[in-house]
């Protein structure tokens, strides 16, 4: 049997562990043996308490790049903030994963947006897949594509910022005696790329992809995750996955209130022991991450900031989302939800009057539930683990 090296490097959100998990649990019930790699150990360590892994802490920037474009436009300029803009910088972090790969000696290697590592295993001689969404899974074109409309940004400026960061990756292969890379997009596919997700939700709107690849839907854990226990006041459920970080946190569940919603919250924050933000009879404030599952049972509304792991699980049971984005990935991500006409990208709202009259719109216009329904009796006969499966015979293809 083979030991795999599973690696989350960049991106925020548990999405990532979501999917890493249910994959480590499957090879090892095949007789594998796995390590995680992870770019934030505390977050994920609730999620992850009962697998028995080794779990390491992921090489990852630790520093501020300054006078990068904002906003951010393509996935090169991505990694120019993130230890690509200099070839010294980026080769201490494939250091860094070459040491581990020493350490724990994988067969193979598979990332979950973890460009390095994908880097680090092709100077190895290691096979690598990729899991994951469309956002860091692009098309395999140069240069990567922008986030933007097209347009929006130059198309000098996408040149320029994938021919620096290739440019240092060039120079690090260098070092290591490796042929140089001509594109980009090897980084974010590896040798087998596994595309997990569908059309509706492909940041990059694909509805086809090359041959010999398939949408193969979301991945994510359908089980775990602390008891849905609700506040003991009437009013329609509502689920709540917030962060702190975004500015109308505080708005949106003052307007649920109002709205005499009966909420379960997860914030991170406040299970860490940040003050809540809103006290409230109407609010409970879950202590650990909720299983998702359980809480979307007769649920009215979820809201989160438009992970698709997060977003997903809603629509598979039929439940309107409020989003409210965070970042470039959750924005494109809200924008591609709301065509389904299953949800609300806050976005597009700006002011908390129009915030709590979108949480209205939601629990109250039929057309929003009824579109989220259509979207789960689209996709009724995808099974999680089913797909997982897949996933693992795919890694281990990668060993023949």
């Amino acid at each position: 049997m083979a030991k795999f090296m599973l690696c989350w490097e960049m991106g925020a959100g548990l999405g990532h562990v979501g999917r890493l998990k249910p994959i480590a649990q499957t090879l090892r019930a095949r007789g594998h043996e796995c390590a995680l790699l992870l770019r934030d150990l505390v977050q994920s360590d609730g999620l992850l308490g009962d697998l028995p892994a080794p779990r390491l802490q992921a090489p990852v920037w630790l520093h501020q790049v300054v006078r990068l474009p904002d906003p951010l436009v393509s996935l090169p300029e991505i990694l120019l903030g993130q230890g690509y803009l200099q070839p010294g910088p980026l080769a201490a972090l494939v250091r860094g994963w070459l040491e581990l790969f020493r350490l724990v000696r994988p067969q193979a290697v598979i990332g979950d947006y973890a460009p390095t590592a994908v880097l680090a295993a092709r100077i190895a001689g290691l096979p690598s897949a990729t899991v994951g969404l469309g956002f860091y899974m692009p098309p395999d074109a140069a240069p990567l594509p922008s986030f933007l409309p097209a347009g929006a940004a130059s198309a000098e400026r996408i040149r320029q910022a994938e021919a620096r960061a290739l440019s240092s990756v060039n120079q690090v292969l260098r070092h290591f005696d490796k042929p140089a890379l001509d594109r980009m997009a090897p980084l974010f596919t590896g040798d087998l790329p596994l595309l997990c997700t569908w059309p509706e939700l492909d940041h990059y709107g694909r509805q086809n992809l090359p041959a010999g690849q398939s949408f193969m839907g979301p991945s994510f854990m359908t089980q775990g995750g602390a008891p849905a226990e609700w506040p003991a006041e009437d009013g329609p459920k509502v689920f709540a996955y917030l962060k702190a970080g975004h500015p109308d946190h505080q708005a949106t569940l003052r307007a649920l209130v109002t709205a005499g919603c009966r909420t379960l919250c997860y914030m991170p924050e406040v299970a860490a022991g940040r003050p809540r933000p809103v006290s409230s009879p109407l609010i409970r404030y879950a202590a650990a991450p909720v299983d998702i599952a359980e809480a979307m049972r007769d649920c009215a509304l979820m809201v989160c900031h438009a992970g698709e792991a997060t977003v997903v699980q809603g629509l598979l049971a039929g439940v309107p989302v409020l989003m409210l984005p965070m970042h470039r990935e959750q924005a494109l991500m809200a924008a591609q939800v709301a065509r389904t006409g299953a949800a609300i990208d806050a976005n597009n709202l700006r002011s908390p009057s129009l915030l709590a009259k979108a949480i209205q719109r939601l629990l109250h216009e039929p057309a929003f539930r009824e579109r989220a329904r259509d979207f789960a009796r689209r996709h009724a006969d995808f099974r999680q683990q089913r797909q997982i499966e897949s996933l693992a015979d795919a890694f281990e293809s990668l060993l023949r």
